[in-house]
This record gives structure tokens, sequence and C-alpha cells, in this order.
């Protein structure tokens, strides 16, 4: 016996009736139509639905693109994550260029003071780092490679992570992956706030823990104006039933001034407004 895929089975019907139709005359030629219309809804029906995160998707991208008119900015960046046994939480200012990719950081608090600079395809892609007290500040300017133990002890990421665009980069990366799957439930919240600053929330949430989700609730706040990035927030699975998830990362940009015009200056271990030289 020959089995026909059934779209071709679908086609020869329909051809089959068109014929009968013509030949016929008026009364088939509108049973075909019927018939047509009815397989046109059936096939309609028969479309796979749209992922879930599929909308969140395309917010996060349109947040994406956005940022490509942005060459730097400054800011206040707030972070809170577990690393390994260690919760972190710090407060810096930081001055960011894209191209090419620099970062300079002074730490408010804890370890106010300490400055970090790190521009990609310098110092052998070594970032610097000064202590402004303690026993450390009297070492100096040190380099220290991305992946130091001195360096990943406070850090879930590496400093070439740092920024609103490769925030939201890896966010899509991972709900990209995570649309492979089902077992999820987002939610939009268009009128959410991060204290003063008007924003909108995705809120993406997995029932159940599996291996290929690494956390049980990630969101993310664009700020409601620009459309920027500002905070994402990413929890663990609870380890125990009705318990609140525990928070794994959260990363915050506030004081947001973008197209600042920074010169090499801004990211140069000589400058005069800096500490690596002294």
């Amino acid at each position: 016996m020959r089995y026909f895929p059934s779209s071709q089975l679908a086609e020869s019907s329909r051809e089959s009736i068109l014929l009968r139709a013509v030949s016929t005359g008026f009364p088939c030629l509108m049973v075909a139509c019927c018939w047509l219309m009815e397989t046109a809804a059936f096939a309609q029906q028969q479309q796979p639905a749209e992922h879930p995160l599929a909308p969140a998707i395309r917010m996060a991208r349109d947040s994406l693109q956005r940022l490509d008119a942005v060459k730097d900015y400054d800011a206040t960046f707030t972070k809170r994550e577990w690393v390994g046994q260690q919760f972190v939480a710090q407060r810096m200012y930081m001055k960011l260029r894209e191209q090419p990719f620099s970062v300079y950081l002074k730490f408010g608090e804890p370890n106010e003071g300490r400055e970090i600079l790190f521009v990609q395809g310098k110092n052998q892609n070594q970032l610097l780092a000064r202590e402004a007290s303690g026993l450390a500040s009297l070492i100096g300017t040190v380099s220290l490679p991305m992946n130091d133990p001195k360096v990943t002890a406070e850090n879930r990421h590496p400093i070439s992570d740092m920024g609103m665009r490769r925030m939201i980069e890896l966010l899509i990366e991972q709900w990209e992956r995570e649309s492979r799957y089902g077992e999820i439930d987002v939610k939009y919240y268009p009128n959410a706030r991060i204290g003063e600053m008007a924003c909108e929330a995705i809120e993406a949430t997995h029932p159940v823990p599996r291996k290929e989700f690494p956390y049980h609730v990630s969101r993310v706040y664009f700020e409601k104006e620009t459309r920027y990035p500002i905070r994402v927030e990413n929890f663990g699975f609870p380890r125990r039933p009705n318990e609140p998830p525990p928070l794994i990362e959260e990363y915050t940009f506030s004081n947001i001034h973008v197209n600042r015009g920074f010169t090499e200056a801004d990211f140069d271990r000589r400058n005069q407004n800096y500490s690596f030289g002294r």
C-alpha cells in the first residue's frame, strides 16, 4: 500500500472537487468553495501555538536594538549575588564604553574607593585593581586575569559581561534555549517600578526543576521611556514547598547618563583622577 503526505491528499481532493464543480455546474461549485473554506480553517487550527517566551524575547531584542545608539555611559551599578557559599552585595560608580569595550569602576560600598580598570585588547586582557585602604592598598596597582581566584571569589560573571547590553544578551540567550521546552508561565507587568523609576517588567517562571532550566524565576525590568534594560533578577528553585525562591543574582543600573563622549583618557591608568599610577 502506498502512503501520501496529508498535504498531497488534500491537494488531490481539492483538484477533484473543482473539476466536478466545473463539469456539473454552480451548485457543486458552491459545495467546493465551502469545503475549501473548512479545510483552510482546519489548517489554521493545526498551526502550532506561539511559545509563551516568544513575545518576551521580542521585547528583549527591541531593548537590545535601542542600545545600538548608546556608545558609552556612566551609571551606578548595584549587584547582589551568590558566589559559591558567599553572598556578595556591592555598589559602585561605573563608566562603560562599547568600542573598544572598556570599563572603569569605583566602589562605593563595601571596599570604598577600590578602583578597577579593564580595556579589551590592552594589558593582555587583564584588569587593573587598586585598593584604597587596608594592607592591600600598600601593594598598589595589580594586574589580574579575569579568572584569577581573587576576582572570581566576588563575581559570578567576568568583567567582560559588564553592562546593560551584555546583561540583556545573556537573558535572550537563556530564554532562546528555554523556548525549546514547555513548562513555563510568563507574566507581564506594564506598570512596575524600581524606586521612583517607571518600568515594564517580564517574569518567566518554571514550576518544576529541570536540568534545562537554570532558574526557577527570571525577571527583567525595562525603563519605560528609554526601553533600556535596567535590572535582571534570577531566583533558584525552593528547597522545600511553600518556601520563597532564593535570590541567585540581581543586577541593577541606575542614574544612567548615555553618550557622554568618553575619550581614551577615561580608560587610561595614567588619568590623574584615578589612583592606578600612585
